[in-house]
């Protein structure tokens, strides 16, 4: 590789898969120089190319594809075509599909948060006209279990939190600090009190309990 590393086929395709299994993209170099310390040079795209079958290379580029356009745009899927949508206005759940509504010959709307078509009037609401309309995301916050940080004076916490700057769900797997970092917009956050690790962490440090965030009930929008 362009790093100086030597890699089989069979091995790189493995590392990159598991890399895209884990929401990342980006390839980086696993081997470890001197002994101790990862290479971690970032592998470009076309050099992973050459080493992957035509049916991986469809499967990686279509993956690819789709991660990076998740962490810069905020895509669905049309309920009706199945092509992606961009939402232009962060705020609005009624959102216009051009091709449904180009094919159809008449405005076509789906609600983004419950993925259906749009009922009731268009606007600015907390939810379209279906009765069972709820964000699942703000569901799975509601629903899910307390944990303890065993090793941050065995505090308690919801499992789930929600990144304060994306709005992307992440569990805390219950031990080292309370630290976690968001593999979408790379903040590095507190656990507990949900501030970022540069605010918290000076003040009480990566093992000491702050203040435990109350449980989230919405889900932040991403200002890029």
């Amino acid at each position: 590789m362009s790093c100086g590393h030597a890699v089989t086929p069979k091995s790189l395709t493995g590392w990159c898969r598991s890399l895209l299994d884990q929401g990342q993209y980006k390839f980086y170099c696993p081997a470890f120089k001197d002994g101790t310390e990862k290479c971690n040079v970032e592998w470009p795209f076309s050099e992973v190319k050459r080493l992957l079958s035509d049916s991986e290379q469809a499967h990686f580029e279509e993956k690819v594809s789709l991660l990076a356009a998740a962490e810069h745009c905020d895509l669905r899927s049309c309920p009706s075509c199945g092509s992606y949508v961009e939402r232009e206005d962060l705020s609005n759940l009624c959102v216009r599909c051009t091709i449904c509504t180009s094919v159809k010959n008449k405005t076509y709307q789906f609600c983004w948060q419950c993925l259906r078509e749009w009922r009731g009037a268009a606007g600015h609401a907390l939810r379209c006209g279906h009765e069972d309309c709820v964000n699942p995301d703000v569901d799975k916050l509601a629903k899910c279990t307390d944990m303890r940080l065993s090793y941050v004076e065995n505090v308690e916490c919801p499992a789930i939190r929600a990144c304060p700057t994306c709005g992307l769900l992440l569990e805390h797997n219950g031990f080292a600090c309370k630290n976690l970092m968001c593999k979408r917009c790379k903040l590095e956050f507190c656990f507990l009190c949900l501030k970022p690790k540069s605010v918290c962490n000076p003040i009480h440090g990566p093992y000491t309990v702050c203040s435990v965030a109350l449980r989230q009930t919405e889900i932040p929008v991403w200002k890029r």
